[in-house]
Formats: structure tokens, sequence, C-alpha cells
């Protein structure tokens, strides 16, 4: 059994760096097996076709949506939970890249997973609204109620498609690190009309820091 997981493990690993590298959409289960040394049938032992592989992906990816994003806690200190939601926002990207890239067809060709992916982002949107009530109540950021919802789809549109953006603008160019951290920059500008006068100085240390990485 241990086996079976490590195998099942590695065709997961090996299907997002693929899917990565060249686009979900040109990489067939042949290709991940290959790519591993391991036979086809290997590989349907496992998974029945890519949609199943893709699924699983998804609920990786799902899973660290859950671990990642949250609102600080009471013993937390405010920006430092921003920073970690930044962070959080970076690796999610920069993982599962294919997915923001091409996500409006991969959703298109699995009815399952796009109410999957629906029922998830729900709670996406709210979690994000909790990190910015958190944010608020901790006088990080100053923002009327009534905009806190409108401004956690703005943080959750701009993580969405800034992938997709990057590929509209230069579709024969890789996505790197410092792209998906232009992204990043991008969500903290969001944040930034919106900051204490008490909290700005650290939110403009934290821009130069993202700053940095996004070159």
């Amino acid at each position: 059994m241990e086996k079976k997981l490590r195998t099942k493990d590695k065709i997961l690993q090996a299907s997002i760096e693929l899917f990565n590298q060249v686009g979900e959409r040109q990489v067939t289960t042949n290709h991940i097996a290959a790519h591993l040394g391991i036979s086809p049938g290997n590989l349907y032992y496992h998974f029945r076709n890519k949609e199943d592989i893709v699924r699983q992906i998804f609920k990786e990816y799902a899973k660290l949506l859950e671990t990642r994003i949250k609102p600080p806690s009471d013993k937390a200190e405010a920006l430092d939970a921003l920073a970690c939601y930044l962070d959080a926002v970076f690796e999610l990207m920069w993982r599962f890249h294919f997915f923001y890239a091409n996500l409006p067809d991969i959703l298109s060709r699995d009815p399952a997973l796009q109410q999957d992916y629906l029922q998830v982002q729900q709670g996406v949107l709210a979690r994000v609204i909790a990190v910015l009530k958190a944010l608020k109540q901790s006088a990080v950021i100053q923002i009327d109620d009534d905009d806190i919802t409108d401004l956690a789809h703005s943080i959750k549109l701009l993580v969405t498609f800034w992938i997709s953006y990057l590929k509209t603008q230069a579709p024969d160019q890789a996505i790197d690190q410092a792209s998906v951290y232009q992204g990043v920059l991008k969500v903290l500008l969001l944040f930034k009309p919106y900051a204490t006068e008490q909290a700005r100085p650290r939110i403009a240390r934290l821009q130069q820091h993202y700053e940095a990485l996004a070159r």
C-alpha cells in the first residue's frame, strides 16, 4: 500500500510539473507516464484518466486554500498575518499556475470539477472577507463595512486571473516566479489605499520586499 501511495504522489507531482511547463491541454497520460519512466498501465492503476488526475490536483489546491488563507488569530500580529496571506497567494499561484492560466477551459471540460470549484471559491471569498474584517479590527486597514465584500471580490479576481492576463500579454513567455510576485504586489497595492497611518510604514516595507522579488 505504501508503494502505491508513493507512486500516486509521484504521478501527481509529475503532472503538475508538466502542466506548468507546457500547459495542461498539451499533456497526455502517456506523456506523464513517460516522464516518470512507468508504463501507462501503471498510471491507469492509480488514475482512470487525465481528468481524474486534474481533479486530484484540485483537491490538493483546495486543501492549501483552507490551510493557508486564514484570518489572524487573537494572538497573531495582524501585519504579519497580511504578509503570510500574500506569501500564501504566491505559493498557490506559483505551484498551480497551469490551473490559473487556463481556468475557463479546464472547468468547461469537467462539469463536476466546475461545481467543486464554485463551492471552494465560495469558501475562499468567506475567508478573504474574514481576513479583511480582522485587519480592520486590528487597525491595519480602515474601510467601510459595506465595501469589504467588494474588496474581497477584487482581490479574488486579481489572484484568479493574473496568470491568464500575463499569458494574453505574452503567450510564448514562460511564467516565472518574478511574474507571479508581480501579481502578489498588485494584491498588496489593493490593500494600500485602505492602510491606516500606523500600518503604512510596514506596508511600505512589504511593498519594497515584493518589488525586489518581482524583478
